[in-house]
């Protein structure tokens, strides 16, 4: 990578937060669905990820 890509990628504009919200399916598993905290309606039609049950990993087994 370039230094001008790092400085680029580091910079608080491109910084999202994010938010996620749990559901909960009585004959499925569970999801989470994470999303941008300040999109519009008309981007969250098509800027989230859905996590499954065996998506997750414990933190420590990823350091």
């Amino acid at each position: 990578m370039t230094p001008d890509a790092d400085t680029a990628r580091q910079t608080d504009a491109s910084l999202t937060e994010l938010d996620h919200v749990t559901i909960e399916n009585d004959d499925a598993p569970d999801e989470c669905a994470i999303f941008p905290r300040e999109a519009s309606d008309e981007k969250l039609d098509s800027a989230w990820i859905v996590a499954y049950d065996d998506g997750f990993v414990p933190l420590e087994s990823m350091r």
